[in-house]
């Protein structure tokens, strides 16, 4: 039994992932990764799920809920950025916890991750698509139900739009990440000015009543989940936490960053940062424009807003360039998903074909994996069932990577390298992030709770009976 479990704590050698890396072209600068990290952050959900939270639990302190998660994921981002300064390798938790903890742990922080990548892009693929359909619909276009709801929601066989950029983002990604970080560069630089449009033509239709009470009377849902006081904001944090998850995605892409000590601090902290002034913005006008309850179950509340208010041409311009600044998460998305993907396969974790590069040095493997499992979730899975779901395998690997600090501390300047950027107020600061990760997962709704437990007991079962055989630590000396 003592030797199974000291098999199942190997630790990799941070040296071996720094060999296996090194093909990996290094092209991304600062400005690429505070784009994809606000291009990723900076989602479907800004123009979704403050309503939605205003609507079903914390009212016009949504702004509040959005501001608490933002300084959760802040406390957990400094330690990404401090993991992802002194191990800059594909595959960011999984690869980091696979270092300081062993291989078991690094396998359920890598597998906790996937079904945030698997579920994420299909989620932005399907948020892109209801967006587009809103817009479309402007001009009194519409299209079929059956191509236009994933199966079996009303009358819909597969959500069309959701396959098709999907499939032009995987190709897009397939040439390159040059190419990739230009086009998400412009479609970020677009996306944050509608953001910012928005929230200037908002403010001119702001109805001080629609903000009083800021903190709604507690009570329960229909439903059992909580409205109003601090019970709800603590609902609605769990819930908008999902859109700050995306500066995973920056530090799943280290091992591409010129530079990693300078570029990956910079960009998880900045695009955060950014991500949430947007945030709480936008959250504030919203719901400062109409009564909250108005935005429940609208999944296109900020042209809603628009052109109810009086702005029917602004809420067109701004809904294009907020469909198309959606592309740039699906980009953020795909690139780091694949790249965990690739991670597993190069460990021999999963089938050993992900792990290979092609003649450009590119995991297109894994990218053509993932396409296709995105496509199959998004095409087939409604749009609620997705959302629900994203945050909490995420903090699982946020919780290991809060801890795994304490690990990689004692590390640094031997077998490690000691990072010009460290996590600040060592060792009380890890703990908080820990503890504020914990917390987050704790107010998750059940269901979400309950998939992402069937979701690790897959995963075990997989590792147990596939991955811990065909390791790349199985075969060395024990």
């Amino acid at each position: 039994m003592r030797a199974f479990w000291q098999r199942l704590i190997k630790k990799e050698d941070p040296s071996v992932y720094e060999d296996k890396d090194s093909h990996l072209p290094r092209v991304l600068k600062v400005k690429d990764f505070l784009a994809l990290g606000v291009g990723t952050i900076v989602s479907t959900t800004i123009f979704t799920l403050p309503g939605v939270v205003a609507a079903t639990h914390a009212g016009p302190a949504v702004a509040l809920s959005c501001l608490v998660a933002a300084i959760v994921a802040g406390l957990v981002a400094f330690a990404y950025a401090e993991m992802a300064a002194a191990m800059p390798f594909a595959g960011s938790a999984y690869s980091w916890i696979n270092v300081v903890f062993g291989e078991v742990f690094g396998w359920i922080a890598g597998w906790a991750l996937l079904a945030e990548y698997f579920i994420a892009v299909a989620f932005v693929a399907s948020g892109l698509s209801a967006n587009f359909r809103g817009l479309l619909a402007t001009f009194s276009v519409h299209m079929p139900n059956a191509l236009a709801n994933p199966m079996g929601t009303n009358g819909g066989i597969v959500d069309i739009i959701a396959v098709v950029v999907m499939v032009l983002v995987g190709l897009l990604l397939s040439r390159g990440l040059s190419n990739a970080a230009r086009v998400e560069n412009i479609l970020v630089v677009l996306k944050v000015i509608a953001i910012l449009a928005f929230v200037g033509i908002g403010l001119t239709a702001i109805h001080i009543e629609n903000l009083t009470p800021f903190i709604p009377k507690f009570h329960l849902n229909a439903d059992g989940t909580a409205f109003g006081g601090w019970q709800g904001i603590y609902a609605g944090v769990s819930m908008i936490f999902l859109a700050y998850i995306g500066f995973d995605s920056i530090a799943a892409n280290s091992a591409e960053a010129k530079d990693p000590e300078k570029t990956m601090p910079r960009g998880i902290i900045g695009s955060l940062i950014i991500a949430v002034i947007l945030f709480v913005s936008v959250s504030l006008v919203l719901v400062g424009m109409f009564d909250y309850h108005k935005y429940a179950n609208n999944a296109a509340p900020v042209g809603w807003a628009l052109t109810q208010a009086g702005h029917p041409m602004a809420a067109i311009v701004i809904e294009a360039v907020a469909v198309i600044g959606m592309f740039t998460a699906l980009i953020g998305m795909m690139m780091a998903g694949s790249r965990l993907l690739y991670s597993f396969g190069r460990d021999g974790m999963l089938p050993k074909f992900l792990g290979k590069l092609n003649h450009n040095h590119l995991p297109n493997n894994a990218l053509l994996t993932l396409t296709i499992i995105g496509v199959v979730i998004g095409a087939f899975f409604p749009f609620e069932f997705l959302a629900q779901l994203i945050s909490a395998g995420t903090l699982i690997a946020f919780m290991f990577v809060a801890l795994g600090i304490y690990r990689l501390r004692p590390r640094e300047g031997k077998d490690i390298a000691n990072p010009a950027f460290k996590m600040p107020f060592y060792p009380v600061l890890p703990a908080i992030a820990f503890l504020g990760a914990l917390a987050v997962f704790m107010g998750l709704d059940i269901q979400a709770k309950l998939y992402s437990g069937i979701w690790f007991v897959i995963g075990l079962v997989i590792y147990l009976t596939y991955g811990i055989r065909h390791s790349a630590l199985a075969d060395k000396k024990k």
